[in-house]
């Protein structure tokens, strides 16, 4: 992977407000791939049944995804996401979101997305397609 295209995606990150509000961490960056990572806070991160809200394990799941299809260089929209909401995480816990490309050609890619938390269980998975618009990330 480009260097300078891992390190603008960082930086990207790190600026982003959404990501900052909830403390989204990029770990691991490589072409087809990345690493995020948040700690999950129950009082602003519950739902009505005090669970974890599933839009705050999604963003934690969009964010790697978003990172993992750009580290290309180039601008990829989400087409479809699909996640399966598999355990609540308990409180305080460090959330993983690993996102992994299975497939890609000149337009569209397949990515497999797993959630664990600080002791290996699983959260969530997910399966996501992109879309490559073949324009440069407006970032770089």
């Amino acid at each position: 992977m480009d260097s300078s295209v891992k390190e603008t995606v960082r930086r990207a990150v790190d600026r982003e407000p959404f990501a900052r509000a909830l403390g989204l961490k990029l770990v691991d960056l490589n072409e087809g791939f990345s690493v995020v990572e948040m700690t999950y806070e129950p009082a602003s991160m519950n739902n009505l049944c005090d669970l974890a809200h599933g839009g705050a394990v999604f963003t934690l799941i969009d964010e790697a995804f978003q990172t993992a299809s750009q580290s290309y260089g180039t601008l990829a929209l989400a087409l479809n996401v699909n996640v399966t909401y598999v355990a609540s995480p308990d409180a305080g816990a460090r959330l993983r979101a690993e996102a992994r490309v299975v497939s890609r050609t000149k337009r569209t890619a397949s990515f497999d997305i797993k959630v664990t938390d600080q002791r290996g269980r699983l959260m969530a998975t997910c399966q996501a397609l992109s879309y490559d618009t073949g324009k440069p990330v407006p970032y770089l």
